[in-house]
């Protein structure tokens, strides 16, 4: 697909992996040059050689996102590198569903805190930008927590965070979104983890096991308006919770092999949020 994105520039915050991974390559197959950034110093230079393999230029740094100075120091580099920046796409988190003062400190200055420092870092640029979008990536578990702890409570904090900024920011010419995904398998990812170290919880979350060659043989046979539908189950006695997807075109994943298995979801994610990045409504 065409949208518009050629030869803009975006930053990643958890650029080298799942959801966010997906995200700094689809951008780059759409023409923008990407910065991203994680923990992971080798996991940064991997991606930053994929991106670059697109055609475009990209730039890395590791760093913790709950470390305010070296983020803004990655944006303002970042920005540098590419020339400017249209696109932020906040998209790490903490992960931490304990009810502990640990896992809410943790989720508070990973998922919000580093949310509002990036937009934040970014604002001057956006503002000089005719292309201005920010992207907040939160979790349907804002409105369906699986339990009571920190997790479900900072998106549901990112998603007041995210209406306040496309308030703000629209005499600017600048849209904000929140983008609230469903459960996202990765086979070396968290629920991947969850698979294998605790598979009760692997169970109570997704409700059903999918065996990813049935999601395959039931992508490639769907045209692009067909919609999945994912279970998600917050507990045997709550309600199920249902997470829609759209499904890419059939073409688009053909001859993926284990990588187009792994990244299904998040293929289907992307085809839905995506387009808020173009530059028109």
């Amino acid at each position: 697909m065409d949208l518009q994105l050629e030869g803009l520039k975006a930053i990643v915050t958890g650029g080298t992996g799942g959801l966010g991974r997906a995200a700094a390559e689809a951008l780059a197959d759409e023409g923008c040059h990407v910065a991203v950034c994680a923990r992971g110093e080798e996991g940064v230079k991997e991606a930053v050689s994929s991106l670059e393999s697109r055609g475009v230029t990209a730039f890395g740094q590791a760093l913790d996102v709950a470390d305010e100075e070296k983020l803004t120091a990655w944006v303002e580099a970042s920005a540098d590198a590419l020339g400017g920046i249209d696109i932020v796409v906040a998209n790490v988190s903490a992960l931490a569903l304990g009810n502990d003062e640990e896992a809410w400190l943790g989720s508070w200055q990973v998922d919000v805190m580093h949310s509002v420092r990036t937009v934040r870092a970014a604002l001057p640029h956006l503002k000089g930008s005719d292309a201005g979008s920010i992207v907040v990536v939160s979790s349907v578990s804002a409105r369906h927590p699986m339990s009571v702890g920190a997790y479900g409570a900072v998106k549901a904090a990112l998603n007041h965070y995210g209406k306040s900024l496309a308030v703000e920011l629209a005499p600017e010419g600048i849209r904000a979104n929140v983008l609230s995904p469903g459960t996202i398998y990765v086979e070396d990812g968290f629920w991947g983890g969850m698979e294998r170290n605790n598979p009760d919880m692997f169970e109570q979350a997704l409700g059903t096991r999918i065996p990813w060659d049935a999601w395959a043989s039931r992508r490639r046979s769907a045209g692009p308006s067909r919609s999945w539908r994912v279970p998600r189950r917050a507990s045997s006695a709550a309600p199920t919770c249902w997470s829609t997807v759209r499904s890419p075109r059939p073409s688009r994943c053909r001859d993926r092999g284990d990588e187009g298995r792994r990244s299904l979801l998040i293929g289907m994610v992307l085809e839905q949020w995506l387009p808020h990045l173009t530059s028109a409504y």
